[in-house]
């Protein structure tokens, strides 16, 4: 295959001196997403359609909240930490929180208990509450969905347009 002028190959990346061109995600990526729910959250397509389909489901809180999980324990900030803690807790633990999530007593009440002086850990215990949740229950119903169904259809057409320049 011949590389424009200008620009060299490396690995599934074309780098242009000006500008970089990205590698699609393929459908052989989308299919390995059906091995492990972990595939699907490191991959911002896959975050989007599943995201989706919770959406028609009515649970997109669960992924909403593992997310913000994620980014709250990269959270360097001693200040941050407390007012990101608040936020995860108000939106997504308190009784009536606008995307309420679905944990047990005794968790939601170990978190109330930490918010006085909130840890990077302190939403631990939920986080894998709603990993597992997701991955016994909803994604095994993603993988049979539409939303995952014209992921693939729509990838396996990409699959001739090779590159995406970004622009």
């Amino acid at each position: 295959e011949q590389l424009p002028r200008g620009a060299r190959a490396r690995g599934h990346h074309v780098i242009f001196k000006d500008r970089c061109c990205f590698h699609r995600s393929d459908a052989g990526e989308t299919m390995a997403w059906s091995m492990s729910v972990d595939t699907v959250l490191a991959n911002k397509d896959g975050v989007a359609a599943f995201r989706t389909f919770l959406k028609s489901e009515f649970s997109e809180e669960n992924v909403e909240f593992w997310l913000a999980c994620e980014d709250f324990k990269k959270t360097k900030s001693s200040a941050k930490i407390a007012s990101k803690a608040q936020k995860i807790y108000s939106d997504f633990i308190q009784a009536d929180a606008p995307k309420e999530i679905n944990i047990d007593f005794h968790t939601k009440n170990h978190i109330a208990q930490n918010m006085a002086e909130p840890t990077l850990s302190c939403f631990d215990d939920a986080q894998r509450l709603i990993y597992s949740l997701m991955a016994k229950d909803s994604f095994p119903r993603f993988l049979r969905s539409e939303e995952y169904k014209e992921l693939i259809k729509k990838q396996q057409n990409g699959k001739q347009k090779r590159w995406l320049p970004f622009l």
